[in-house]
């Protein structure tokens, strides 16, 4: 693939990943009652898991020699196994909405925060000023007095989540600069499915058996993890850390959407506004320089024509 392709769309991979993510809360909502979010989230890494193996198999690229930075490897597949438990368990105490806005919202500071320090890769200006933009945004979208308990605890859970979600974005970073996105995630997806796995013996998976239930597992393996991760890895690959990971607010934009859309929810003047200044942080940090060359280039052939 071309470089500047790359550099041109590692922006619109990001988003796409993003948007498939933001397909999990409607994708739970479907899911059969009494389902436990803990093992819909081992379901979902076990199934990709299977995928980016059986994908990397067949095109004989899982290899796995001394080149493996062995302590990235180990923090990006805890960041995503610790992820899952805290992000989910936060939800349940303090309600979607909250925990979704803590999570999400504290996630692309961290990441800026830890990408300077780490990696001594200083944002781009755009990068502050679409951040705060974004979170402004967010925290309009979800108004608590809409529904949902500022639970203490549940707060601290999702502030955990953001942390563990901009943990696994550094350290795959590293990773990505030397492997491709379909090796790394077979090897976080599985690392991080065995890791999880002891939830299976604790909580109740009956709901696997279930048609609807084997329906949203598989969506969700697919569609909302690998799919959406190998997206979000190929963009990561070449964009900053910190804008992948502000990219990513589109998960809770998605979502909103879908509620209003698919399940009927309504949003207040206070939460429209919010979406458009969400929208408007991704815009700003989705446009390129590249982007905006390419756009003039053919704007200027196309008056002469």
């Amino acid at each position: 693939m071309d470089s500047k392709f790359k550099i041109t769309m590692a922006p619109v991979f990001v988003l796409l990943g993003s948007i498939l993510w933001g397909t999990t809360g409607t994708a739970q909502a479907l899911a059969p009652e009494l389902t436990n979010p803990l093992t819909v989230g081992v379901a979902r890494m076990t199934i990709a898991a299977l995928i980016m193996l059986s994908i990397t198999l067949y095109r004989g690229t899982l290899k796995l020699d001394k080149s493996w930075p062995k302590v990235a490897t180990i923090v990006s597949a805890l960041g995503i196994a610790s992820y899952q438990v805290l992000f989910f368990t936060a939800v349940s105490k303090t309600g979607v909405a909250i925990g979704t806005v803590v999570a999400m919202g504290s996630a692309p500071i961290i990441a800026g925060l830890l990408a300077l320090v780490v990696r001594k890769e200083k944002p781009e200006k755009k990068w502050y000023y679409a951040t705060m933009i974004s979170i402004v945004g967010m925290l309009l979208l979800f108004d608590p007095s809409n529904g949902g308990n500022i639970n203490s605890l549940g707060i601290l859970l999702a502030v955990g989540a953001g942390l563990s979600y901009a943990v696994y974005a550094l350290a795959s970073k590293q990773l990505l600069e030397k492997h491709p996105p379909d090796v790394v995630l077979a090897v976080l997806f599985s690392i991080s499915a065995i890791l999880l796995s002891p939830l299976l013996f604790i909580y109740d998976t009956a709901w696997l058996l279930e048609p609807r239930g084997i329906l949203v597992a598989l969506h969700l393996g697919f569609f909302a993890t690998a799919l959406a991760y190998f997206l979000f890895s190929s963009g990561l690959a070449v964009l900053p850390v910190a804008t992948a990971v502000t990219l990513t607010l589109a998960e809770p934009l998605t979502a909103t959407f879908l509620g209003i859309v698919l399940i009927g929810e309504r949003l207040i003047l206070t939460s429209f506004i919010g979406l458009t200044l969400l929208l408007m942080g991704l815009i700003i940090l989705s446009i390129r320089r590249e982007s905006l060359r390419l756009i003039f280039k053919w704007a200027s052939k196309s008056q002469t024509k």
